[in-house]
């Protein structure tokens, strides 16, 4: 089992002037602490229009900050939008590949398609593509990255001749991963041979079943790179505590706060029902009535309560194939900074030294080349 940290870059109103930069040098903190204490991946989403939610529109440049104050620690570039009105598909290899040269080759590629309305409405997106949208770019990706020259004659991606550059350091490609929430996309991924990114959350029962599906089918998958990224990450929250009760009630802060969040947030499935977004995303799994005492528990699985609870809720994950644990440690800075670093210095003393690190680069073995 390894270890990620997952930021969204959630900020609280009121938006003054400086809070944003006081919560991206929060999250570049915490991610310095992150890299020294071993954990494997630092992952930044990309998110537009979302007010608290996520300002994180340029998780490059991020990224790019976080390579230069780490050592080691592998940088999850996205979930990049594989939709045309947000991104040309080469600007995405593009970028991807100079992080990856800035950073010596640290780069992972996660990629999906959005799962909000806010999003997606305000580029002028089309919806009923952008399954189709995200295909084409994750095969055309992994040829910009290899080929000297390539052009493209697509429904989504179309260029002449042309020599997309940089190159990236890591060879043949950077490895790829795709955001899985809605039931079937753990499928979807397996099928193409790329990592499955399952913003799970807690809900271990209802994803074990799914992990299981996704390693059956990756078994005989035809990837779009050049090999099999064949590992499984979970987001999940997490608070360590000495007093597992303390512990608890901060995480049903964070809860309380992502829902209300998720509540100002219009997804796609609910703006326009359609087969191609049928379920929520990670939005709607915290959306819950705030007067119902029961469904603001904390669901069972989270990481929230003393070292040995956390042991425990993450022995359960890696026992369903979870390979990284990619962990979301604040909420429109609901926790003080001080709380937050306290957490991550108890983890990574007391819970990490039980999970063998087994390393998160794809070895030659794993690899199955095309």
């Amino acid at each position: 089992m390894e270890f990620g940290i997952f930021h969204e870059l959630s900020v609280p109103r009121p938006f003054t002037r400086d809070i944003e930069r006081v919560v991206f040098n929060n999250a570049l903190e915490q991610t310095r602490f992150a890299d020294k204490a071993g954990f494997a991946a630092v992952w930044c989403v990309e998110h537009h229009f979302l007010e608290e939610y996520s300002h994180a529109s340029c998780p490059d440049m991020f990224l790019a900050a976080i390579a230069a104050q780490t050592e080691n620690i592998r940088l999850g570039f996205g979930i990049a939008t594989c939709v045309p009105e947000m991104h040309h598909a080469v600007r995405l290899a593009e970028r991807a590949a100079f992080l990856d040269v800035l950073s010596n080759g640290r780069v992972e590629v996660g990629t999906g398609r959005s799962s909000t309305w806010n999003e997606l409405g305000g580029f002028g997106s089309d919806i009923t593509t952008t399954k189709k949208s995200w295909d084409e770019y994750i095969r055309a990706l992994p040829k910009m990255w290899m080929e000297e020259r390539v052009r493209f004659d697509g429904q989504f991606v179309k260029m002449p001749e042309r020599s997309v550059l940089p190159k990236p350091i890591q060879s043949p490609h950077p490895p790829m991963w795709v955001a899985v929430t809605a039931p079937g996309t753990e499928i979807d991924a397996a099928e193409r041979g790329m990592g499955c990114l399952a913003l799970a959350v807690g809900n271990l029962e209802k994803n074990a079943p799914r992990f299981e599906a996704y390693r059956k089918r990756i078994q005989t998958c035809e990837p779009v790179g050049a090999f099999v990224n064949n590992r499984i990450a979970t987001v999940n929250w997490m608070f360590c505590h000495e007093d597992s009760n303390y512990a608890k009630m901060r995480m049903r802060q964070l809860i309380e706060s992502f829902s209300s969040m998720a509540a100002q947030t219009i997804e796609v499935s609910q703006a326009f029902p359609a087969n191609n977004y049928g379920a929520t995303g990670l939005l709607g799994q915290f959306r819950v009535d705030p007067d119902d005492e029961k469904a603001k528990a904390i669901p069972e699985g989270l990481t929230a309560g003393n070292p040995q609870e956390l042991i425990d809720t993450i022995k359960s994950w890696e026992s369903a194939g979870v390979d990284q644990m990619v962990l979301m440690i604040n909420s429109r800075e609901v926790i003080p900074q001080d709380e937050v670093m306290a957490s991550l210095a108890l983890f990574e003393r007391e819970v990490m030294p039980h999970f063998k690190k087994s390393g998160i680069k794809v070895s030659a073995k794993e690899a199955v080349h095309v």
